[in-house]
């Protein structure tokens, strides 16, 4: 059976990370951008980071520009946002595809193991569905993820337990990381 470890993925300098390194550990593995709405959802994202990697959990950062242009910029770039505006120390990764063509393999295979099953009720997360649905047409079968700040909660034998698209309370993301602990 497939998981998490039978994927390499590319670090900020393009070297290659096999992700059986993180064998046993928790893993949240989020698409993000330094320009959109939820990108204050950094802010705790580190404090989760910062309250259970001495628990063996870890999160795996990747930004993606496939949202309205809302990472624009080069990872160094990226990475200096991240960490002088929230101090971010969670690992980041090269910039990725998440939908399309180009998809990278590891959130095909994240979101074909937890698929977009909406962003919720009300009318933000209507819009937010209207927006990305416009943005994400051009992908067509090929669209895997919804929005930037997807989160896949991975458990220590590299399964995935848990899929929070961006508009899920972070507290619920953290009480979910800490019972997955």
């Amino acid at each position: 059976m497939k998981t998490v470890y039978d994927f390499t993925v590319k670090d900020m300098q393009g070297n290659s990370v096999n992700l059986s390194d993180y064998r046993g550990k928790v893993l949240l593995i989020v698409n993000t951008a330094t320009g959109c709405g939820f990108t204050p959802h950094y802010e705790p994202l580190e404090a989760i980071y910062k309250e259970f990697r001495e628990k063996g959990f870890e999160i795996l950062d990747f930004p993606c520009n496939q949202f309205a242009n809302q990472a624009p910029g080069t990872e160094d770039e990226i990475h200096d946002f991240c960490t002088l505006k929230f101090g971010t120390e969670f690992p980041q990764f090269a910039k990725i595809d998440v939908n399309g063509e180009n998809a990278d393999p590891l959130f095909a295979y994240l979101a074909s193991e937890k698929p977009f099953v909406g962003f919720g009720k009300g009318l933000k997360n209507a819009a937010l569905k209207k927006f990305a649905d416009m943005n994400n047409k051009k992908y067509g079968d090929k669209t895997y993820i919804g929005w930037n700040f997807t989160k896949f909660l991975v458990d220590r034998e590299g399964k995935i337990i848990a899929r929070f698209e961006p508009t899920v309370d972070m507290k619920e993301v953290k009480g979910a990381v800490e019972a997955a602990l």
